[in-house]
């Protein structure tokens, strides 16, 4: 007898649908700043009543624009402009009532009407890069012309759709299965496909941009999908970066779930000008915060270790590589382990130490604390990569809270001055636990 059929492995493609990649819904777009007329269409009066108009009526900056050309052949006739609120229209979302209820949730008037200043959002995934998809683009005419990818090998390639092929005898372009063909770009600017800004000449003409987009959820807005806020600053990316690789070290990789909040600053950038010397200018720019307390998360994280290699990349992003520098100054315990002091426990009476064995701690919660940051300096493990490797040793030693337990402190202080002995040989043993308590990948 045949055995039933079964449907139980949901790893391979079952349909059409399913070879295509998958993409989160959107149902709609709130954006960081408006559209006004140019200079050359505010003085075309019937432009002005077309922009008028519409944005009354809630239209979408792309339709206000496809109207003015439409009506007086005035082309690009809207520019963008920054502002420190976010524009959220009903035309932007496929639910028009959705517009309205975050800004009833989360507006506030600050003396010219209801407007987004700052909401919470909720991402969807613990990997950023789907948090925050993000691309360089060239639009032309008829779409995207050209656009950026990496490669296996971890190069950045520059890619285009290719040309389809023509049925010759029916003359006419053959149809299309699975969506067109990507292939890498080959001409004279860009030889062997790979991606150089600085050769690429729509790059240098400001027709290549990077393009990224912030994808989430609000609170208590209902919708079957999530929300996107696009962005074209590398400078709001990398702050963006390092704020969720900074959570994602306290939450053991997590990033779902937790509340983050979005809101606009005004940030001195500094960028070169027309005339190839440096100028700084200022911004508003999109800033990812999150109202937690990171003690707290770090102290109660469940699989720290993991996550230590990318939260150190982030802040590799800001700082650089590390230099030849003097030893850093001795860090207090509440940076080192990131917890509150240590209760006050009375000191067991024992008799006094010879200086080669570990000495006993003192009763004083402060004096735990210089003793440790002083040993954590020592050892060579008070900042960097060394503070977060000892941080998660201890835990792994000592189990959660440690540093709430003076009689737990007390036995790291005194392994800790053991190593003295030895400090190579104690930063090694540290890394040797941390490689046995990280799962293989």
């Amino acid at each position: 007898m045949q055995r039933a059929i079964g449907y139980t492995d949901f790893n391979q493609p079952r349909s059409l649908i399913e070879e295509r990649p998958a993409r989160p819904p959107i149902i709609g777009k709130i954006r960081p700043g408006i559209k006004v007329l140019t200079k050359k269409a505010k003085e075309n009066e019937q432009a002005v009543k077309i922009h008028d108009a519409w944005l009354a009526r809630g239209e979408s900056f792309e339709a206000i624009g496809e109207e003015i050309e439409r009506k007086t052949k005035l082309r690009n006739a809207l520019v963008p402009k920054n502002t420190g609120w976010f524009t959220c229209r009903a035309s932007d979302f496929t639910n028009s009532a959705t517009a309205e209820e975050i800004l009833q949730k989360y507006g506030e008037d600050r003396g010219d009407g209801l407007k987004l200043w700052r909401f919470p959002v909720i991402f969807a995934f613990d990997d950023w890069l789907r948090n925050m998809p993000n691309q360089l683009k060239v639009w032309g005419a008829r779409g995207l012309q050209y656009f950026s990818e990496y490669g296996t090998d971890g190069k950045r390639y520059c890619k285009m759709y290719a040309a389809p092929e023509v049925d010759q005898r029916a003359q006419r372009a053959k149809r299309l299965f699975g969506g067109r063909t990507i292939i890498l770009r080959q001409d004279d600017a860009i030889p062997d496909g790979v991606c150089d800004p600085h050769q690429c000449p729509q790059y240098q003409e400001r027709k290549c941009n990077l393009n990224a987009n912030f994808i989430f959820a609000i609170p208590d807005i209902k919708g079957l999908g999530l929300i996107e806020l696009p962005t074209n600053s590398i400078y709001v990316l990398q702050k963006a970066y390092a704020a969720m690789q900074t959570v994602a070290l306290a939450r053991g990789g997590r990033l779902a779930g937790l509340q983050f909040w979005i809101s606009k600053k005004a940030v001195d950038i500094t960028r070169i000008g027309d005339d190839g010397l440096p100028m700084r200018q200022e911004q508003m720019l999109t800033m990812l915060d999150a109202e937690i307390d990171m003690g707290a998360l770090l102290d109660g994280a469940d699989q720290m270790a993991p996550a230590l290699e990318a939260a150190s990349h982030a802040v590799a992003l800001f700082e650089g590589p590390p230099s030849a520098t003097p030893a850093p100054p001795v860090l207090p315990i509440a940076e080192i382990s990131d917890a509150m002091p240590l209760a006050p426990e009375p000191a067991p009476m024992v008799a006094p130490a010879s200086v080669a064995a570990p000495m006993p701690t003192e009763g004083d919660p402060d004096d735990r604390e210089s003793r440790l940051a002083d040993l954590a300096a020592r050892l060579g493990m008070a900042t960097g990569q060394g503070k977060m490797d000892f941080l998660t040793f201890a835990r792994l030693e000592y189990g959660q809270g440690w540093t709430k337990r003076p009689k737990d402190v007390d036995s790291m202080i005194g392994e800790m001055q053991t190593a003295l002995a030895n400090p190579m040989a104690f930063r090694e043993q540290v890394r040797a636990r941390l490689r046995e308590a990280t799962p293989s990948a």
